[in-house]
């Protein structure tokens, strides 16, 4: 089947190999126009567009799908499915039926659970157990077309939105090739989404990353660890921002003897490590990086900056 491929984060490149090396043929590649990106601002092509180019594949990068020529482009490609993978827009009415197998999305969430564009960083920041990715027809509505196939994924207890995510990312290529091979062979039926069990995933700002030490231990475990690696997680220390790796909440007998955080945000370094106090009861702090520092343990962190008894971060 010919195939359109739309897409562009790194995350999006476990799929694009599946399909190359899959008995579908690529006619194409629809990614975002080159971004400004590194200490110099310079345009950057998106990983999938690099990924494209070295396998000789066509790309194309408009800066917005409702532009006359990108529907000139794709008639003459014809693709007969475009499966979607992160690709960062939205795909206008009259280009959805171009395509006789429509535009296939594989989405990391179990629909209709995670709608929308940060469903692995809201199922860790809510505490799931489990996840999975589904392959489903795009229509105008935000990720609510029909659901063609669909995985699941056990969540780790110390998983990070970045390692989940890579998981996802190369189950869901398989996935999305069997989708195809399906739809090819008329062998599935699209089933619509249930009324019931919608939730939302918008994107997380750096807003959302600064850590409320006030919320319990597993709550503040829960928001780094969806955080990571991206937004950041973050906290101020001495009116800086000081950037966190992941945290993990203190069992009572892994406390060592001596001071213990009095309150939310209070630091308390001690031989173990650097324990931070929180609405339950302490987390040790992972790796930490301080304004303009490389990142580094807070055992040695803590050995630079010396916090004073009682000092808390937060603010």
């Amino acid at each position: 089947m010919r195939v359109l491929f739309a897409g562009t984060p790194a995350v999006a490149l476990p799929s694009l190999s599946a399909l190359l090396r899959s008995d579908h043929e690529v006619v194409g590649v629809l990614t975002r126009p080159d971004a400004r990106a590194g200490r110099g601002r310079r345009p950057r092509p998106s990983p999938v567009r690099e990924a494209a180019e070295r396998a000789g594949v066509p790309v194309l990068t408009p800066a917005r799908l409702r532009e006359p020529e990108v529907r000139e482009q794709l008639e003459q490609l014809a693709p007969q499915a475009c499966p979607v993978v992160a690709y960062g827009g939205l795909v206008p009415p009259d280009l959805l039926g171009l395509p006789a197998h429509g535009w296939v999305n594989l989405h990391f969430s179990l629909l209709p659970a995670w709608r929308g564009a940060a469903p692995v960083q809201h199922a860790l920041l809510h505490g799931d157990e489990i996840t999975g990715a589904t392959t489903f027809l795009l229509e105008e509505g935000l990720d609510t077309g029909p659901v063609l196939g669909r995985l699941t994924e056990r969540v780790r207890p110390r998983d990070t939105a970045g390692e989940l995510l890579d998981r996802l990312a190369q189950a869901g290529a398989g996935l999305l090739v069997t989708t195809l091979d399906a739809l090819e062979r008329g062998e599935i039926t699209p089933v619509p989404q249930p009324a019931e069990g919608v939730s939302h995933a918008p994107r997380l700002e750096a807003a959302d990353a600064r850590v409320d030490w006030t919320r319990p231990a597993f709550a503040v475990d829960r928001q780094v660890r969806a955080c990571t690696p991206s937004p950041g997680a973050w906290t101020l220390f001495r009116g800086q921002r000081l950037k966190l790796g992941p945290v993990q909440p203190v069992e009572p007998s892994d406390v060592p003897e001596g001071p213990r955080p009095a309150g939310p945000g209070e630091l308390v370094v001690h031989g173990a490590g650097v324990d931070v106090g929180t609405a339950s009861g302490p987390v040790r702090l992972g790796e930490v990086q301080a304004h303009g520092k490389r990142r580094m343990p807070a055992a040695d962190w803590a050995r630079g900056v010396r916090p004073e008894t009682g000092e808390v971060l937060g603010g």
